[in-house]
């Protein structure tokens, strides 16, 4: 159940991020590569990861031009990486040429398309009053993911608590992403609408993104074990 479990390198380098997983033994693991080390490094951070048998995740969240993003992602399929996301907010059209993108690209492993619905650390007022998209978050989050669903998208990131009414929606064999993960002693950080591994596991995620409760505690090794052990046990934390 491991490769179900991605550890978010938010780090500035390369230097740094080997550092990490090499002081902590976290060899081989699923890892996600967000924009703050991509475009520090490049391209060359996925290549060194995959040289290390990591699993990768690339979240740039793409959002622009139908063309630019399928441009885009045929570039970004020959990576080698597993998912890419990109904004449902972009609309149907930008999806669905996200995943010609992809899928054009010929590369024997074609990367699963995650579609970002509404960001964990958004709240309902700021969806209301600053983007003025009305309705709640959880409708909402359910809307895109069907949009997502019927262009192309294998999948959504969106948070624990709309993971269940999303696979009512879209069907089982849709993915659901969730990040916000946190061990119940973690901080919460600027993530609003978070949850424990288990807690996740129970309410339809079949992958969760983990960052700062292991990247943060004092000993990272064992914050991630705990998180696999709750993961595949349903240990409460």
């Amino acid at each position: 159940m491991k490769e179900k479990i991605y550890l978010a390198l938010d780090f500035p380098n390369w230097q740094a991020t080997k550092q990490f997983l090499d002081n902590n033994q976290l060899y081989g693991i699923p890892v996600k590569v967000g924009m703050e080390l991509f475009y520090h490094e490049g391209p060359a951070v996925i290549k060194k990861l995959k040289e290390r048998n990591h699993p990768i995740f690339l979240d740039l969240k793409l959002h622009d031009i139908p063309t630019t993003v399928m441009r885009a992602m045929r570039n970004i399929a020959s990576l080698g990486v597993d998912m890419v996301n990109v904004h449902a907010l972009g609309g149907g059209e930008m999806i669905r040429y996200a995943k010609e993108g992809l899928v054009s690209s010929n590369n024997e492993k074609i990367p699963k398309l995650i579609a970002v619905t509404i960001l964990t650390s958004m709240e309902q007022q700021t969806l209301n009053e600053q983007l003025r998209i009305s309705g709640n978050v959880v409708d909402n989050a359910a809307y895109f993911a069907a949009v997502a669903h019927d262009n192309g998208a294998d999948g959504v990131v969106c948070s624990v608590h709309e993971a269940m009414s999303i696979k009512a929606l879209c069907g089982d064999t849709f993915l659901t992403v969730t990040p916000g993960i946190r061990l119940a002693d973690s901080d919460k950080n600027d993530q609003k609408r978070i949850a424990t591994p288990s807690f996740a596991k129970d309410n339809g995620s079949d992958y969760i993104v983990v960052g700062r409760s292991v990247t943060k505690s004092s000993n990272p090794y064992e914050a991630y074990q705990q998180i696999v052990e709750e993961w595949k046990h349903g240990i409460k934390g």
